[in-house]
């Protein structure tokens, strides 16, 4: 991809605080944007952001603060986490109502200030339960039956977004993304997922130790890189296809192959304690055939490859 500098260009990032929107941040200052970010609180580590607002988006008066005049507006901020967070049934009613509030202030705001291009991150989430392996394409979302209130919350969303789109005219891009992994992602607690809370248990592990592992193990799914999903992002808005698109890859790992793929990097023998616990779909990997003919791209990092880096900055946190 060429990065010409774009010095003139303006963007916020909603959602800055989280994991994707660090890495978009840092993505954008590269290239010479100026960028504002918001969140409920500042990333992990130290933000390249121009200018950062720690506020809630729920908040129709903060959201009217942080949106003014700029050429590219990244919608991130949802509520979301790990599967002990979404697939236990215990925060629906959060989930649902934090993340349809936060949709509908920036869309309001966005069609107040004329924002033209605004992205909405969506989610593989939102599509149907199916108990045997399943090649999602996107037209298979509907007729419409997720696996959990976040992905229906994802499926509002996109519809909101595309009716925006049609009734007045703002410039919306729709991508789903798979579990995305990588540094400076939640490692620990309910908020952590499987790659990132696999890495920790591995390292807090001794040799020849032993991890609990949620579910029988079988569950299969396809992880994609964060640098990937960052390029994905940027090649999607200034391209001239809308989506809703996948982002993800096609590389399909069982939960057991992933414990055994992080164990190899970290050197060390691993047994596995299978544990009753919320897991989501049994089966899900997606179908990279509209962004290759849309974007002449898909994503290009190897599993190995990510959770070698990830490992490596978990390892780290661990030892601090």
């Amino acid at each position: 991809m060429n990065n010409t500098m774009l010095c003139d260009k303006r963007a916020l990032v909603c959602g800055a605080g989280g994991f994707i929107g660090h890495h978009l941040v840092s993505r954008l200052k590269r290239e010479g944007y100026w960028v504002r970010g918001i969140d409920l609180k500042k990333p992990f580590s130290e933000t390249e952001a121009d200018h950062f607002i720690i506020g809630d988006l729920r908040d129709q008066v903060v959201c009217r603060a942080a949106m003014q005049t700029y050429d590219e507006v990244y919608q991130l901020a949802a509520e979301m986490g790990g599967a002990e967070y979404v697939f236990t049934g215990e925060n629906d009613a959060d989930i649902m109502h934090n993340s349809a509030i936060i949709n509908l202030n920036i869309l309001n705001e966005c069609r107040r200030n004329h924002i033209e291009k605004v992205f909405f991150s969506s989610s593989v989430c939102m599509y149907p339960i199916n108990h045997g392996y399943q090649d999602c394409n996107e037209d298979s979302a509907y007729p419409a039956n997720p696996d959990s209130e976040y992905g229906w919350e994802k499926i509002f969303s996109e519809r909101l977004y595309l009716a925006f789109r049609r009734n007045y005219g703002i410039q919306t891009y729709i991508a789903r993304f798979q579990n995305t992994y990588g540094p400076s992602s939640a490692w620990k607690g309910i908020r952590a997922k499987a790659p990132a809370a696999l890495c920790r248990k591995i390292a807090m592990a001794a040799d020849d130790g032993e991890i609990e592992v949620l579910g029988d193990g079988k569950q299969q799914r396809s992880y994609i890189y964060i640098d990937d999903v960052i390029e994905g992002i940027l090649r999607l808005v200034r391209s001239d296809f809308s989506g809703p698109v996948n982002i993800g890859t096609e590389e399909v790992v069982t939960v057991d192959q992933m414990v055994d793929i992080i164990a190899d990097i970290a050197g060390k023998k691993i047994r596995k304690k299978y544990v009753p616990g919320p897991v989501g779909a049994h089966n899900r990997g997606t179908t990279n055939e509209l962004i290759r003919k849309k974007l002449q791209w898909a994503p290009i990092s190897p599993l190995k490859f990510g959770l070698k880096k990830t490992y490596e900055w978990v390892a780290q946190q661990v030892r601090m």
